[in-house]
C-alpha cells in the first residue's frame, strides 16, 4: 500500500533526524506566521494609533475563541490519523479526512454565525471601551470570514502533515502569511483602509491557505484523499476526534476568558494603554508559543504513529528531544525579552507612557517562559497518545487553576499594602507559569508507564480504558 510506504519512515528513521524533518517545516511555517502577527501589529499601531492597538488586543479573546473549535477538529483528526496510521489502516484515515472536514463546517459556521450576531455585546464583555470599540468592530466584521476558512486550513494541514508532507504543510501556512505580510500595507496605507484593510487583507490570504488545503486531498497522487466513502457520517469518528482535540479546545476558550478578565482588571488598575501593553506581550509570547507549538506539531505524528505501533522506546526518545528544543527555545525569547523590553516595545509603538507600561508587563509575562515550554510541550504529547483527560488538565492548569484567582487576589492585596496593583496583575502572570509547570510535571509522572508499551495490542487496550476509541 502507498500508504504505509509514505509513513514507514515514522517507526524506522532515527528520531533527532526525523523530528527535524516534522518539525522545521511546521516552525517555519508558525515563525512566518508570527512576523506576520507582529508586522500586522506594528502597521496598525503605526498606522492608525495606540488606541487602535488596544482595540485590537480587544479581539484576541473572540478570536480565540474560533481558533478553539479550529483546534478542537484540527489537533483531534491529525493525532487520530496518526495512530491509525500506525496501525496501516489507510481507509480509515480517509474516513478521519472527510468526516473532520463536514465537522469543521458545522462547528465554524455556527461560531462564526453566532459572533456577528452578537458581536457588540461580546466585545464589551471582553473589556472594549467607547475609545475602543469601535476599531474592534471595524476589524471583526471583516475578519470573521478569514476565522471561518482558518479553521478548514488549520484541520487541513494539519491532517497533511500527518499523512507524511510536513513541507507541503509549512508551504501552505508560510505562503499565506507571506501574501498577508505584503498585502497589509496596501490595504492599510495605500488604499487608507486602517485596520479594516488589515482584516480584509488576513481574510484574503486566508482563503488562499485553505483552497490549496481542499486542493491537496483532491489529488489523485496524494496519499490520503477525499473518497466517496470518507463522507457517510460516523459518530464515533467524531467522538473520537472530539476527545482528542478538547485540550486544545477548552485551552483556547479558557485563553479567551481569562484575557476577558485580565482586560477587565487591567482597565481598573491602568487603563486602556495597559490592555495595549499586554496585547504587546501576546504578541511576543504568542511568537514564542507558536515556535514551540511547531515543534510540537513536529513530534505529534512522530509520537502518535508510534504510539500506535507500540514502540515505545521511540516515544520517549521523541517526547525527550522535544522538550529538550521547546526549553531551550523559551529560555532563550525569555532571556531577551528580560534584557531588552524597552527596545521590543518601541517596535510597536512611540507612545513614551505605553512603552513604559509595556516594558515592566513584558519582564513579568516572559521571566518563566521556558517552564511554559514545559507545559505546552506534555499537553501537546498526551494529545498525540490519546490521553486526552491529562492533556486537559495540563493544559488548563496555568490559566483556570492559577492565573484566574491570582490575577483577582494579588492586584488587591498590592493595594492593601499600598504598592501598585498593575504590578500585582503582572506578577500573578509569573507565579501562574511556575506552578503550572509544577503541576504538568506531576501529571507526567503518573503517566510514565506510556513509556513502557511494546505492542500494537497494548495501544488499543489503553484507548479503550481511556474512553478514547470506539473503531
Amino acid at each position: 500500500m502507498e500508504t504505509l510506504d509514505r509513513t514507514k519512515e515514522l517507526e524506522t528513521r532515527d528520531i533527532g533526524s526525523l523530528l527535524w524533518k516534522y518539525a522545521l517545516p511546521a516552525v517555519i511555517s508558525q515563525i512566518i506566521a508570527s512576523i506576520y502577527n507582529i508586522v500586522d501589529r506594528i502597521f496598525i499601531g503605526r498606522g492608525v494609533g495606540a488606541l487602535a492597538i488596544a482595540g485590537l488586543a480587544i479581539t484576541f479573546p473572540l478570536m480565540n475563541i474560533i481558533h478553539a473549535f479550529g483546534s478542537l477538529i484540527g489537533v483531534g483528526s491529525s493525532a487520530r490519523m496518526s495512530i491509525v496510521l500506525g496501525r496501516k489502516d489507510k481507509e480509515w484515515a480517509e474516513n478521519i479526512l472527510g468526516n473532520s472536514l463536514i465537522f469543521t463546517f458545522i462547528l465554524s459556521g455556527l461560531v462564526v454565525f453566532f459572533c456577528y450576531l452578537f458581536m457588540d455585546r461580546i466585545l464589551m464583555m471582553f473589556g472594549a471601551t467607547a475609545e475602543t470599540v469601535a476599531y474592534a468592530r471595524e476589524y471583526m466584521v471583516y475578519i470573521l470570514p478569514g476565522m471561518f476558512l482558518i479553521t478548514v486550513t488549520f484541520n487541513l494541514t494539519g491532517l497533511i502533515r500527518a499523512s507524511g508532507y510536513p513541507t507541503k504543510s509549512m508551504l501552505i501556512m508560510a505562503g499565506g502569511a507571506v501574501l498577508n505580510i505584503i498585502l497589509d500595507p496596501i490595504f492599510i496605507f495605500a488604499l487608507g483602509l486602517g485596520i479594516k484593510g488589515a482584516a480584509i487583507a488576513s481574510t484574503i490570504s486566508i482563503f488562499c491557505m485553505a483552497l490549496v488545503s481542499v486542493l491537496h486531498f483532491v489529488q489523485p497522487d496524494s496519499f490520503i484523499r477525499f473518497r466517496s466513502h470518507c463522507w457517510k457520517l460516523r459518530g464515533y469518528i467524531f467522538r473520537n476526534i472530539t476527545l482528542i482535540g478538547m485540550s486544545p479546545f477548552l485551552m483556547n476558550l479558557a485563553a479567551a476568558g481569562v484575557v476577558a478578565i485580565l482586560n477587565r482588571q487591567l482597565l481598573r488598575y491602568g487603563g486602556d494603554l495597559a490592555v495595549g501593553a499586554y496585547g504587546i506581550c501576546n504578541t511576543y509570547g504568542n511568537f514564542l508559543v507558536l515556535m514551540i507549538i511547531g515543534v510540537c506539531q513536529g513530534m505529534q505524528p512522530i509520537a502518535g504513529y508510534n504510539y500506535g505501533a507500540g514502540h515505545g522506546d521511540r516515544l520517549k526518545h521523541v517526547y525527550g528531544l522535544t522538550m529538550w528544543v521547546c526549553v531551550a527555545i523559551g529560555l532563550f525569547g525569555s532571556v531577551v525579552s528580560c534584557i531588552f523590553p524597552r527596545t521590543m516595545m518601541r517596535l510597536f509603538t512611540t507612545d513614551q507612557q505605553l512603552i513604559e507600561i509595556g516594558k515592566t508587563a513584558l519582564r513579568y509575562s516572559m521571566v518563566m517562559f521556558p517552564l511554559i515550554g514545559f507545559t505546552i510541550v506534555n499537553s501537546n504529547f498526551f494529545q498525540s497518545i490519546d490521553k486526552p483527560w491529562v492533556a486537559i488538565v495540563t493544559s488548563l492548569s496555568r490559566q483556570v487553576l492559577f492565573l484566574v484567582p491570582m490575577s483577582l487576589i494579588i492586584p488587591l492585596l498590592f493595594v492593601d499594602a499600598g504598592w501598585d496593583g498593575l504590578h500585582g496583575i503582572w506578577l500573578s502572570l509569573t507565579i501562574s507559569d511556575v506552578l503550572g509547570a509544577i503541576l504538568a510535571a506531576v501529571l507526567l509522572f503518573t503517566q510514565r508507564q506510556v513509556f513502557s508499551i511494546t505492542s500494537n495490542e497494548e495501544t488499543k487496550n489503553v484507548e479503550t480504558q481511556n474512553f478514547a476509541s470506539l473503531q
